[in-house]
C-alpha cells in the first residue's frame, strides 16, 4: 500500500482526545515562579488602584470635616462670644467688633469669605461689605440648620446670587452652622474654604493611606516569594519521584511478565511438550502392539496437549515477546500473528525491514499493533487484517486495517460502551508515545488504524 493511498483514505479521526485525562506537564519552577509575580503585580496594581481611588474619597471627607470642625471651633470660640443685638439692627459698633475679629482671627489663605445672616436672609455682616445689608432667599439647608442646629458643610454654587462677588474660577466649600447672641437671638454664621486647601489635605492623607497599603503589599509578595519558591522546589522533587515510581513499576511491570513467560517457557511448556512426546510414543507403541482404540485415543491425547502448547505460547508472547529485543521488530510481530492465526484470523504481515527506530519505539509500534490485533480479534469479527509499516520522510507509519463490521468512530468516541477500553487505551499508548494515532471507519465496511511516529 502506498502513502498515496494511505492518505487518500476516508477522514480520519485522532483519537488522542480520548485520554481519560492528560498527563501532568512538568514543573518549570522557574516559568511559574514568573507566573506568580506577574499576577502579583497585577494584584498590587489592581489594589493600588481600587485602593488609590478609596483613598483620595475618605481623605477629601476627612479634608471636608476637618475644615468644618475649623469652622465650628471659630464659630463657637472666637465668633460668638462677640455678637450682640445690635448687629441685627445694624449698630455700627457691633459691626466694626465682628469686624475686627473676624479680619484678624477668622480670615485667612484657608478662609476667603465669613457671612452671617438673620432668619429672614439678610446678610447683616460680610467681609466683602457690598453685601452687608442684601437679602437673599435661604436654601432649605440653610433653613434646616437653623431650625435643628447642626453643622454642615456643602460645595458652594458660586452661580447663587449672593455668590456674585466670588471668583467663578475657584472652588469653594462653604461651611455653615447656627451661633447665638448674648439675648439668644439666631443668626447663621457661614464660611467659605478654598477647596485646594481641602483638596491639598486630602491628597496628604490619601497619600499615606496609599503608601502604607503598598509598601505592606510589596513587603507580603517579597515574605512570599522564599516560601513560594521552596514549594516549587517541594512540588518538583515530588514530580520527579513519582516519575521515577512510576518507571520503576514499569520496569518491575516488565520483569515480572518476562519472569512468568520465562517460567511457563522453562517449566509447563517444557512438560507438556515432553507429555506430548511421550503420549505420542505410547499411541505408537499401541498401534504396534495392534490395539487401535487406544492409538487413537492416545493420538487424540497428543494433539489436545500440542494445541494446547500452542495456545500457552500465543500467550506467551502476549505476556512478554522475547523476540522484540533480540530478534527485532519484525520477528516480534510475526510472532504476534502466528498466535492469531492460530485462533483463524487471516494476519499479513508487510513490514519495512529497517526503519531505524529506537528500542523504545519498537515497544510502542508492538504495543500498539498488540492492542489493534486484539481489537480485531474481539470486536470486529473479520476474516483477515493487514499489517503495514513504512518510513514516509521522518515519520514511521503502521497500519492495521481490517475486514470487519466496522462501527461509527465519532459515536464510539463520545459514548463509550461499558467496559469497552480499546479506544482509550490505544490513545495514551500513542499520545505517552509522542505519536499520532488516528482510526477510519465505517459500519459494514471495516476498520484501519494509523499510528505515525516521528523519528528521533
Amino acid at each position: 500500500m502506498s502513502v498515496f493511498e494511505i492518505e487518500a483514505r476516508p477522514t480520519w479521526v485522532g483519537i488522542a482526545a480520548a485520554r481519560a485525562e492528560p498527563p501532568d506537564p512538568p514543573l518549570r519552577r522557574r516559568r511559574i515562579f514568573i507566573q506568580v509575580i506577574v499576577g502579583a503585580v497585577i494584584v498590587i496594581l489592581a489594589v493600588a488602584l481600587v485602593g488609590v481611588v478609596a483613598a483620595r474619597r475618605l481623605a477629601e471627607a476627612e479634608a471636608v470635616n476637618d475644615a468644618a470642625k475649623t469652622a465650628d471651633l471659630l464659630a463657637e470660640a472666637v465668633v460668638q462670644p462677640v455678637l450682640t443685638d445690635g448687629l441685627l439692627t445694624g449698630d455700627a459698633a457691633a459691626l466694626a467688633a465682628i469686624g475686627k475679629v473676624i479680619r484678624e482671627q477668622v480670615l485667612s489663605t484657608s478662609i476667603v469669605r465669613v457671612k452671617i445672616w438673620n432668619p429672614e436672609g439678610r446678610i447683616l455682616y460680610s467681609d466683602e461689605p457690598l453685601l452687608i445689608g442684601q437679602t437673599f432667599p435661604l436654601g432649605a439647608d440653610e433653613r434646616d440648620v437653623l431650625s435643628n442646629p447642626k453643622l454642615r458643610a456643602d460645595v458652594s454654587d458660586l452661580q447663587a446670587p449672593e455668590n456674585i462677588y466670588e471668583k467663578a474660577s475657584v472652588k469653594l466649600l462653604e461651611v455653615y452652622r447656627p451661633v447665638w447672641t448674648s439675648s439668644g437671638r439666631p443668626m447663621l454664621f457661614e464660611t467659605y474654604f478654598r477647596y485646594d486647601e481641602v483638596t491639598a489635605r486630602s491628597g496628604e492623607l490619601w497619600r499615606g493611606f496609599a503608601g502604607i497599603t503598598l509598601s505592606s503589599l510589596l513587603v507580603l509578595v517579597l515574605l512570599l516569594l522564599p516560601i513560594m519558591w521552596r514549594l516549587l522546589d517541594r512540588l518538583n522533587r515530588a514530580q520527579r519521584q513519582r516519575e521515577s515510581l512510576l518507571q520503576r513499576a514499569v520496569d518491575a511491570s516488565t520483569q515480572e511478565r518476562r519472569r512468568i513467560a520465562g517460567t511457563l517457557h522453562d517449566g509447563v511448556v517444557q512438560d507438556l511438550v515432553a507429555t506430548s512426546f511421550a503420549v505420542a510414543g505410547a499411541a505408537e507403541l499401541a498401534a504396534a502392539q495392534g490395539r487401535p482404540v487406544l492409538a487413537a485415543d492416545l493420538r487424540s491425547a497428543a494433539g489436545t496437549v500440542r494445541t494446547s502448547i500452542g495456545g500457552l505460547r500465543s500467550l506467551l508472547v502476549e505476556i512478554y515477546p522475547p523476540n522484540l529485543a533480540s530478534a527485532g521488530l519484525p520477528a516480534a510481530l510475526e510472532d504476534l500473528a502466528a498466535s492469531l492465526r492460530s485462533r483463524g484470523l487471516d494476519v499479513s504481515l508487510d513490514l519495512a525491514p529497517d526503519l531505524g527506530l529506537e528500542p523504545v519505539e519498537d515497544r510502542l509500534i508492538y504495543r500498539v499493533t498488540q492492542e489493534c490485533l486484539n481489537n480485531v480479534a474481539k470486536h470486529a469479527a473479520a476474516q483477515s487484517v493487514q499489517v503495514t509499516s513504512f518510513a514516509h520522510g521522518k515519520s514511521v507509519i503502521l497500519e492495521i486495517a481490517d475486514d470487519g463490521v466496522g462501527f461509527d468512530v465519532h459515536q464510539a468516541l463520545a459514548h463509550p460502551e461499558e467496559g469497552h477500553f480499546g479506544l482509550r487505551v490505544l490513545a495514551d499508548v500513542a499520545a505517552d508515545g509522542g505519536a499520532d494515532l488516528r482510526l477510519s471507519s465505517t459500519p459494514g465496511a471495516g476498520t484501519t488504524w494509523q499510528l505515525r511516529l516521528l523519528r528521533r
